[in-house]
C-alpha cells in the first residue's frame, strides 16, 4: 500500500517519468545496500531487541511522513528521503526476520513455515497496491501512509509479547561488525549450496527487477 501511494503522491507533486521512477530507486536501492550489514548486526545483537528497535524506528519514521502528507508539506525530495529511510528500515530487519523463524516453530516445521512466510510476503505485494489504490479513491492519498504506520504497531507489540526459548549462554565475546561481514561473505563463497542459490537469486531477480 505504502508503494502504490509513494507513486501516486510523486505523480501530484512531480509528474516527470524520471522523478516517478526514482521512487521505485529509493526504495529498491536499501536491500543492495545494507543486505550484508543487515545480516551482521542480526548475528551481533539480540534479534528481538534488535527487531523491536527498528521496528519501533520505522513506526516513527511513518507517522512523521504521513502527519507531513496529512498537512501538505510533502515534496519530491521529502519524499524519495523518507521511501529510502522505510526501506532502510524494511532492509535492516530481514536478515533479522528470517533468522527467528527456527527459533518459532519446530524444526520439523522450518521448510513449511519459510514457504508460509514467503507466501505471504508475495500476497502482500500483490493485494497491497489493490488496497492501496482502493485506499487512495475512498478516504484521500494519506490514508494508507497512516495505514503503513499504524499496522506496524502490531509488529512491535507482537515482539513486545514474543519470549525466546532459552539457549545455553556464551562467554564468547560477541563478533566485530567487519568481521562478521567477512565471515558471511567467506561463508557464502565456501558453501556451495547456498553459492548456487545466491547465482539463481541473482539471476532471477536482475532481470525481474529490471522488468
Amino acid at each position: 500500500m505504502y508503494s502504490a501511494a509513494s507513486g501516486w503522491l510523486m505523480t501530484g507533486l512531480n509528474p516527470d517519468p524520471f522523478v516517478v521512477a526514482l521512487v521505485q530507486a529509493a526504495s529498491s536501492l536499501p536491500i543492495c545496500v545494507f543486505a550484508i550489514p543487515a545480516g551482521a548486526l542480526a548475528d551481533i545483537f539480540d534479534k528481538r531487541r534488535y527487531l523491536i528497535v527498528v521496528e519501533s524506528l520505522y513506526t516513527i519514521l511513518a507517522a512523521a511522513y504521513a502527519a507531513m502528507v496529512w498537512v501538505g508539506l510533502a515534496t519530491p525530495i521529502n519524499l524519495l528521503c523518507f521511501s529510502f529511510l522505510l526501506n532502510a528500515a524494511g532492509a535492516l530487519t530481514a536478515p533479522a526476520w528470517q533468522a527467528v523463524v527456527p527459533q518459532l516453530v519446530p524444526k520439523r516445521d522450518l521448510s513449511a513455515a519459510i514457504a508460509a512466510n514467503s507466501v505471504g510476503v508475495n500476497i502482500s505485494r500483490a493485494v497491497g497496491p489493490a488496497l492501496g489504490g482502493a485506499m487512495i479513491s475512498t478516504l484521500g492519498i494519506v490514508a494508507p501512509f497512516w495505514v503503513n504506520a499504524a499496522s506496524n504497531l502490531g509488529i512491535v507489540g507482537a515482539l513486545a509479547w514474543w519470549r525466546e526459548r532459552r539457549r545455553p549462554s556464551t562467554l564468547l565475546p560477541a563478533e566485530r561488525f567487519g568481521q562478521a561481514m567477512l565471515t558471511g561473505l567467506r561463508y557464502a563463497r565456501h558453501n556451495f549450496h547456498l553459492r548456487c542459490t545466491l547465482m539463481r537469486a541473482i539471476g532471477f531477480f536482475l532481470f525481474a527487477s529490471a522488468y
